[in-house]
């Protein structure tokens, strides 16, 4: 059987799934993932077949307006769905799709007539408990919540029109609109599962059913990796050290950034590893080093703390190390999820990323290494991670679906 995970966005946003395509390959299934080039690496080194979809064109410097934000997504996203109709003709018997490929997959599984499942990073149906994620952390009340939960799912409906337009006709489908599309899925019950730990976002009561939070799908990594030499040795040289880093962030910004990291750490009297990212960090200190991408599973258990932008992935990583946090979040979902590790006690108060400094992020790094209070709340939640199976939970939805 053929399974086809599509998945599109960051390195965030795809390499959770090549963790979970490895354990539905171990239990026999043939397992694809479709994906922009740039993680075919990433895709084939966890033993799955490699498909490609388009990359995001939008411009990333700047502050464009909403209006113009709308008008490149929605310009994307045909382009996505072209490219994710040619991924799916290659073959497939079950569709996984996630947050971003999931408004155009439904028309692709309803043409050729296979099942389909929602496997989400973020959450986003809307509930009274939270607001959408898109918006922040902070709650607006219940039935504000979820009135603005729903605006959410229309807006992205919107800029999913065209596209789904344009799909249909391309697959001699009716014409179907994105909401009514949607709407059709929520009152079959269509289901997702939401790939993260109910520590930090325990399950609505007031979602529907067929909506279940199962854990965190892990990125893959070979059993047999280890560090680099010169990270291990520099791990070895000294007090455990404070990693800094924005993933796919702030690209253009690393010099300034750097400056603020290694200003911090000297204040702080820390020792410091610099991930460059999108953003190039990068410093020439002794007390500092700079790296490329490492598994945060290998790296992440022998540091002090993690200054990150709060994207998911890394915010369970650093959990699930049962290591300290000081949340840089910069856009997106990432305030939400700076403000659940702060309410959980494992990170400090979260710092816009505007407000970025020396002396804030100095004084966030003290409390977070000397606190002990931060690490015993990451390091009960990394036990609550330990009890949570999201591959296995996956793996038993994907039985339930081809058995019947």
């Amino acid at each position: 059987m053929k399974i086809l995970i599509a998945a599109a966005g960051s390195r965030g946003d795809v390499a959770p799934y090549t963790g979970l395509g490895a354990e539905l390959r171990r239990a026999g299934y043939d397992v694809a993932l479709a994906t922009t080039d740039t993680f075919a690496p990433l895709v084939r080194d966890a033993g799955l077949e490699f498909r490609s979809l388009p990359a995001d064109t939008r411009v990333r410097g700047g502050a464009p307006g909403r209006r113009e934000l709308m008008r490149t997504a929605a310009a994307f996203t045909a382009e996505l769905g072209q490219g994710f109709a040619d991924a799916t003709a290659e073959g497939a018997d079950l569709l996984l799709l996630s947050t971003t490929t999931a408004p155009l997959g439904w028309h692709l599984a309803e043409a050729m007539g296979i099942p389909s499942l929602g496997v989400y990073l973020q959450p986003t149906a809307p509930t009274g408990d939270f607001p959408p994620v898109v918006t922040g952390s902070r709650s607006l009340g219940r039935l504000a919540n979820r009135t603005t939960g729903r605006l959410a799912l229309r807006m992205t409906d919107r800029v999913y029109e065209q596209a789904v337009a344009k799909l249909r006709h391309h697959l001699q489908l009716p014409p179907a609109a994105a909401s009514a599309m949607r709407r059709r899925q929520e009152q079959a019950n269509w289901p997702i599962l939401y790939g993260f730990s109910t520590a930090l976002v325990p399950r609505p009561s007031d979602w529907r059913s067929g909506l279940e939070v199962v854990g965190n799908w892990w990125p893959h990594h070979d059993a047999a990796e280890q560090l680099p030499t010169d990270v291990e040795d520099f791990l070895n040289a000294g007090p455990r050290p404070v990693l800094i880093g924005f993933g796919s962030m702030a690209a253009g910004d690393g010099e300034r950034l750097s400056e603020i990291a290694v200003r911090a750490l000297r204040r702080a009297g820390l020792r410091g590893i610099l991930q460059a990212g999108s953003a190039g960090l990068a410093a020439d200190d002794d007390d500092v080093l700079t790296i490329g991408d490492v598994p945060h599973a290998l790296l992440f258990p022998r540091l002090a703390a993690v200054v990150h932008h709060a994207g998911a992935g890394t915010s369970a990583a650093a959990l699930r190390a049962a290591v300290p946090a000081v949340t840089v979040p910069v856009t997106a979902d990432q305030p939400f999820w700076a403000g659940r590790l702060a309410a959980l006690g494992a990170a400090t108060d979260p710092i816009p990323f505007r407000s970025f400094s020396a002396e804030r992020l100095a004084d966030s790094l003290d409390r977070a290494v000397k606190q002990q209070a931060f690490t015993q709340a990451a390091a009960r939640a990394a036990q609550h991670l330990m009890t949570e199976d999201g591959a296995g939970q996956a793996l038993k939805a994907v039985q339930q679906l081809t058995d019947g």
